[in-house]
């Protein structure tokens, strides 16, 4: 069968034009996402009608948001995960949770929503991909501040895509799906114990060594291995192909700790490779499928736009007030703004709750309208706040804030 392409070029069209333009207007610090998924919009049957879902745009688009959780559990820095911050950043996700459920009754009481758990889960989750570019152009990447910040959006992506699969992503009940997550993460430990013992051989490591930089590529390889091989097994299983692609990319992070084998262009090759071809795809495709008819239907869907931008402000940044021993008081706001910026997860759940018939149309769109109001507004409104208190640089022309991932550290 002949496969279309013209879709697809359009979209991966998009993908290199949105971050182009934006280091055209270093001024205009937007995440590229932003204007991915807005691009999309337009071209898509909603506006232009321009693109239509074929097939190669769905495989694109699927590898794309594997690829998005994939790296998002890459992000995972275990060794900033214990001790103090740890506690605080579970006990503000326990909090964010608890919040999110009494909003999500209130609107499910206000006939706004149909599914408030989902919903609830939805509001808890933050944008590493996002904020990592706004605490390294601060230079607060490795501040205790910065640290805390990282790890409560560490465990808000990991928690909110547990709490996904757990409660609407089985094919049993939610006891059948705990077993099947925990018998996911103990094939991840067998697998890291088989990998550490072949990490002991010579004979393997000099092999890893030799091939790493050849055609063969041979980490990358590996990792894609690790990509699809767990995704498989999870949609084997009944549970969600990211569940399943978030816990390769964090045994990936505990996997590649190691000095003697770990190489420095296999991270940044793996984000090329993600945030170069397959994520834009992903979110400009997001954006092809948003539904504006559904949002501008009636008074109560562009209502729900800003009330679910309060609420993530509610869900994500009233918990940052646990931090005030922790931090100076001034840096408690910037934390809540920064937790408060939510996106990527929003577009992948949407489409989930979309497919099992858990979310109205106008649910979907108003939830991704205020995800897009969320990093356009958030992260600025930190920076600005970082920059008052004397916390960060003061602006110069450089390239946009972009949603990437820093090597050391992902809807």
């Amino acid at each position: 069968m002949e496969t279309e392409f013209t879709n697809l070029l359009i979209v991966v069209a998009i993908g290199f034009a949105a971050p182009f333009a934006l280091g055209l207007a270093p001024g205009l610090r937007l995440p590229s996402i932003v204007l991915e998924i807005i691009a999309g919009i337009l071209v898509g049957p909603s506006v232009l009608g321009w693109v239509e879902l074929d097939q190669a745009v769905d495989v694109v688009a699927v590898l794309g948001l594997a690829f998005l959780l994939f790296l998002a559990g890459l992000e995972i820095d275990f060794n900033r995960l214990r001790g103090q911050l740890l506690r605080l950043a579970a006990l503000g996700y326990v909090v964010s949770f608890a919040i999110a459920i009494a909003v999500a009754l209130l609107l499910k009481a206000a006939d706004l929503i149909e599914t408030p758990l989902l919903v609830a889960i939805v509001l808890c989750a933050t944008s590493l991909g996002v904020i990592i570019p706004v605490l390294k152009d601060s230079g607060q990447i490795s501040s205790k501040f910065g640290q805390l910040v990282l790890g409560a959006g560490s465990i808000a992506d990991f928690g909110a895509i547990i709490l996904l699969s757990l409660f609407f992503t089985g094919e049993g009940g939610v006891g059948s799906t705990v077993i099947l997550i925990v018998g996911l993460a103990l094939l991840a430990v067998v697998i890291f114990v088989a990998v550490r013992g072949a990490e002991s051989s010579r004979r393997i490591s000099a092999d890893l060594l030799r091939l790493q930089n050849t055609t063969a590529q041979i980490r990358v390889r590996a990792a894609m291995v690790l990509l699809v091989g767990f995704a498989a097994v999870a949609q084997t299983l009944g549970l969600e192909v990211i569940l399943g692609t978030f816990i390769a990319g964090a045994l990936l992070a505990l996997v590649d700790r190691d000095e003697a084998m770990n190489h420095p262009d296999f991270r940044p090759k793996l984000n090329a490779i993600g945030f170069g071809v397959f994520i834009p795809a992903f979110f400009v495709t997001s954006g092809v499928r948003f539904d504006v008819d559904a949002l501008f239907a009636s008074s109560s869907a562009l209502i729900m736009v800003p009330i679910f931008l309060t609420a993530l402000i509610a869900v994500r940044g009233l918990p940052a007030l646990l931090y005030r021993r922790f931090l100076p008081p001034a840096q408690v706001p910037v934390a809540a703004l920064l937790q408060a910026t939510s996106l990527p997860f929003i577009v992948a759940a949407t489409a989930i709750g979309l497919d099992l018939g858990l979310l109205e149309q106008s649910e979907s769109a108003a939830l991704i309208a205020a995800g897009l109001l969320s990093v356009m507004i958030f992260p600025l409104a930190a920076l600005t706040l970082l920059r008052r208190q004397g916390m960060a640089p003061a602006p110069r022309p450089s390239a946009p804030v972009v949603v990437v991932e820093e090597p050391q550290h992902a809807m």
